[in-house]
């Protein structure tokens, strides 16, 4: 199958207009190129280092669809590989985590070692004579990083480190990774689910559109405030900003508005968060520690996290229409255990399966999908113009560009770079346009 080309790619998405075709959402012959590119060149989140605690120690995962175990080595590193045996093709290990000093694949008995090392094939002598075992051991993750406690691993040797890959989005992710010593750590296992849309709508949302939450969310939101409340008086916050990256990371935030918090949190884990914000202003100053709240946040392309309400979550894309949703909830390591829990419960309310805010998201992404089966529907653009040319790249508090909260600056910015990265051939195509050179994001 022809790839598509830079040219046809800049029809597709013309981000210093503002305008995105529906074909990017739905056609097959852009998801194959997608996998191919996409998901194999970036990196993709495979785990945090909590549930990897112990050498053996294993989660079976996802890079795209082809599934992968990423494995805590005795000598303290962690190794990924293809989730195949090399028989036959048969998923090597059929659980979710757990522990092991191998892995036996149950159709015809062939063993690898916990770092993906073909060990031992049942009848070999008799069989074969001999096996190679080097050339028949599953394929390796050739790259896996640790940061702040997230384990990424890439298929592309030739990747840039993940800091470099975060560029400036680091400053704003470390504001959930790192706000108290020890980091975080992963509490109430992983919540999974299906939601029938392209993954570009969920990594998007949570990358640049703070501007649906007064339209969609706002019925769980009231239903959420105390009793005693003035309704008349609650509105939304309007004050805040948002970035985006080159590299295709972006954040939305609100300032100065840390009451938001309460009626998605509950009283102890929003306490807690504010209570903590001044020991956090240590490590991370005042604008991260105290003055940003609500923010939503996407790394190219499939991770997203919502820091305050710490629900993490990967778009693990199942085709073009369909998405499988992983969900976790992290907390400060240090934080106590009556908030740990409070969080894990503020979560299952709000950004779970059936989380009241969760729901009008999946509904929303769901229905446009829908739409797009319709041929005249996929003809008509859509309007990514909102904040066009009002951003700035010298916000005397904030790193790189920097627009209105209300904006789809780093919505133009995600597309832009999803039209680089599947027209380059190679990182050494994408690494001048992204790495070291930060370009207008319109």
């Amino acid at each position: 199958m022809p790839a598509f080309t830079p040219a046809q790619l800049a029809a597709l998405v013309d981000a210093d207009h503002g305008l995105l075709s529906p074909r990017i959402f739905q056609d097959q012959a852009i998801y194959q190129q997608e996998l191919e590119r996409v998901f194999t060149r970036c990196w993709l989140f495979l785990a945090h280092e909590s549930q990897l605690k112990q050498p053996g120690d294993f989660f079976a995962t996802y890079m795209a669809e082809d599934p992968v175990l990423v494995v805590r080595q005795k000598d303290g590193s962690i190794k990924a590989f293809l989730n195949q045996c090399r028989h036959r093709g048969m998923r090597l290990c059929r659980a979710d985590s757990g522990n092991a000093k191998a892995f036996t694949c149950s159709y015809h008995g062939w063993s690898y070692d916990m770092g993906g090392n073909l060990a031992e094939v049942p009848f070999e002598k008799e069989a074969y004579g001999q096996v190679d075992k080097a050339r028949w051991s599953p394929r390796r993750v050739p790259r896996v990083e640790v940061y702040k406690g997230l384990v990424f691993g890439c298929w592309d040797a030739d990747v840039p480190s993940v800091t470099e890959y975060l560029g400036d989005m680091a400053w704003y992710v470390d504001m959930f990774l790192d706000r108290l010593p020890g980091g975080t750590e992963a509490v109430g296992g992983v919540h999974k689910w299906v939601i029938r849309c392209n993954w570009k709508f969920a990594a998007e949302q949570f990358c640049s559109d703070m501007y649906h939450a007064p339209f969609s969310h706002s019925s769980p939101v009231l239903a959420s405030l105390p009793p005693d409340i003035d309704l008349s008086q609650a509105g939304w916050p309007m004050q805040g900003k948002q970035f985006s990256s080159p590299l295709g990371h972006g954040t939305g935030f609100f300032m100065d508005t840390p009451e938001f918090m309460f009626p998605l949190l509950g009283e102890t884990a929003a306490g807690y968060y504010l209570q903590s914000s001044a020991a956090a202003a240590e490590r991370l100053g005042d604008m991260r520690a105290q003055r940003i709240n609500g923010a939503h946040m996407t790394v190219f392309p499939t991770l997203s996290f919502l820091p305050g309400i710490n629900t993490l979550r990967v778009w693990h894309p199942r085709g073009p229409n369909e998405i499988e949703v992983w969900a976790w909830t992290l907390v400060d390591k240090a934080a106590p255990a009556e908030v740990k829990e409070a969080y894990r419960k503020a979560v299952l309310r709000t950004f779970s399966p059936g989380g009241i805010l969760e729901q009008d998201d999946g509904e929303n992404w769901t229905e446009i999908q829908k739409v797009l089966r319709g041929h005249m529907a996929r003809q008509q653009p859509f309007n990514a113009q909102m904040g066009l040319g009002m951003d700035r790249s010298d916000d005397p508090d904030l790193p790189g560009r920097i627009g209105y909260v209300y904006g789809e600056l780093a919505a133009r910015g995600m597309y832009r770079r999803w039209a680089q990265v599947m027209g380059a051939q190679s990182w050494a195509e994408l690494a001048p346009r992204g790495l070291g050179e930060v370009a207008s994001n319109g």
